[in-house]
């Protein structure tokens, strides 16, 4: 069958060594300038330059420009979507980045997953919401509850503003690739860990996908939970 879309030349793309890395520092949110990203793809500047490039035309980053830098990002949630797809499945299969240090417990135990939060306390709470109702999930179909609904509106999250918000999904199942279970993705998931940082209880550490509690602020988590 070789009607739709072709997805060779992007998975070529995104399966080149230096461009999946550079995706994947892209993927801890912030924009990042070329010279950025050169340290994370182990290239030359003038050789980067390229695979962004390609990486552009392709509809896999997009580009702004601020004063005389020109910063790069994820170009929509499309391609977060993909990349975060790739994930479990290369971590099913063995495909591990080799680059290990005392920074990968933190990683696994609370990151984040573009703009929503991963991990180990993630998938609790993501248990948590289930097992108390707040989400209903079959399979991986995700829905919220009226309970659910009241729940975080009480909590000053404005569902009806994050279902206005576009074509994103409210709340969706996003496969953890450290755990190998389900975190909260989605317009909710995202708003979440907004809230999380805005309430002091963890900081997005700069430059990584590092979301780090402090032991007073994961308590208020855990209290956050519902019974």
């Amino acid at each position: 069958m070789k009607d739709g879309p072709d997805i060779s030349q992007i998975a070529a793309l995104i399966g080149n060594p230096a461009n999946a890395n550079m995706l994947m520092a892209l993927m801890a949110g912030p924009a990042l300038t070329a010279t950025e990203l050169a340290q994370e793809a182990g290239l030359v500047l003038s050789t980067v330059s390229g695979n962004l490039a390609r990486l552009e035309k392709a509809g896999l980053v997009a580009t702004a420009r601020q004063g005389r830098h020109r910063y790069f990002r994820l170009a929509d949630r499309d391609v977060v979507a993909a990349l975060e797809a790739l994930m479990p499945v290369a971590a099913r299969a063995g495909h591990m980045r080799v680059r290990t240090g005392p920074r990968d417990p933190e990683l696994r135990r609370a990151r984040s997953c573009y703009d929503h939060l991963a991990g180990d306390l993630a998938v609790k709470t993501f248990d948590r919401f289930v097992d108390r109702k707040l989400l209903t999930r079959r399979d991986e179909e995700l829905s919220l509850t009226p309970n659910g609904r009241r729940f975080f509106e009480r909590r000053d999250i404005d569902i009806d503003a994050l279902a206005r918000g576009g074509r994103r999904a409210l709340c969706r199942c996003c496969l953890d690739w450290s755990e190998r279970r389900y975190h909260l993705g989605g317009a909710l998931g995202a708003a979440i860990l907004d809230e999380i940082v805005a309430q002091g209880w963890a900081v997005r550490e700069p430059k990584s996908r590092i979301v780090r509690f402090s032991p007073a602020g994961e308590r208020k988590l855990q209290a956050w939970w519902p019974r």
